[in-house]
């Protein structure tokens, strides 16, 4: 319920924050048009992708002018074909064209984050391995690309520092030692998941007598991940991380782990080329 209640929250923020930084004082090319002229819109999508953002455009439109309707064809979560029609727009010209950057931003941003997660999802069909993000999410942007990562078919994993623990290297130094940080961790909040992650099968063994929930294996090579599995005997969530691409992830998925984590999918993003058109105008 608070990652709901949270990711409303932001949608609200977000919507505001895109108006800002773009309309400012207000929209001086849009003053051209006429006040009383009135357009319907469509957007399409030039290449294949998977929508996500019909909630901010919603938004942003409900805040920019209330007059303006939208149709939509699609919802998150669908999978678009190149050029496909897949949301209709009516109200003033002015506000359509004011509210056009905030609205396609935001939707071909986090549409290429649900699209590049299909992709790695589609790769690892059949093996019940969960594909995970992470917290290398743009700036600002982490509940959105958190909520498009499922609309893609992924998972999250901890949201922010703040409902799980995931203990590090650095962690682990800091701490004294694997055995002593999960031991503190349990104390600080049994309610938690502890995840630790290990880069050696020493260290594996020493989360696995800790305790831990989690298992992130950072880096391993295949043959290890074998192993590891192996080691496990299915006590503790075996995550795989580090080294994961289109290339590695299938085989990665069929060593046996439980799920598997990518930066990729937030990260790296080639956004998806979308496109507004005017259709037809009228006076009212």
């Amino acid at each position: 319920m608070h990652y709901e209640n949270a990711l409303a929250d932001e949608i609200r923020a977000s919507a505001a924050r895109l108006l800002a930084e773009d309309v400012g004082p207000g929209d001086i090319t849009a003053q051209l048009i006429p006040e009383n002229q009135w357009a319907t819109a469509t957007i399409i999508t030039r290449e294949p992708a998977v929508l996500c953002g019909v909630a901010w455009v919603d938004e942003i439109f409900r805040r920019l002018d209330s007059r303006v309707t939208l149709r939509w064809q699609a919802a998150d979560g669908d999978t678009l074909q190149a050029n496909q029609c897949f949301l209709e727009l009516e109200g003033p010209a002015r506000s359509l064209l004011t509210g056009e950057r905030a609205a396609l931003n935001m939707l071909q941003t986090l549409s290429a984050t649900a699209t590049s997660t299909r992709h790695y999802v589609d790769l690892i069909e059949g093996t019940n391995v969960r594909l995970l993000d992470t917290r290398k999410t743009l700036p600002g942007m982490r509940l959105a690309q958190k909520y498009a990562v499922t609309c893609g078919g992924g998972h999250n994993h901890r949201i922010g520092l703040w409902d799980a623990f995931l203990i590090k290297e650095n962690h682990i130094a800091a701490c004294g030692g694997i055995k002593a940080a999960v031991s503190q961790a349990r104390k600080l909040a049994s309610n938690l998941p502890v995840e630790v992650e290990v880069e050696t099968f020493e260290e594996l063994d020493q989360a696995l007598a800790a305790g831990a929930d989690i298992i992130m294996l950072d880096n391993f090579a295949l043959e290890d991940l074998h192993v590891a599995v192996e080691i496990n005997g299915g006590r503790a969530t075996l995550e795989a991380s580090g080294n994961v691409g289109i290339s590695t992830l299938k085989a990665i998925a069929d060593t046996g782990v439980d799920c598997i984590s990518s930066g990729a999918l937030t990260k790296d993003l080639k956004s998806i080329d979308l496109s507004m058109r005017i259709t037809h105008t009228f006076d009212i």
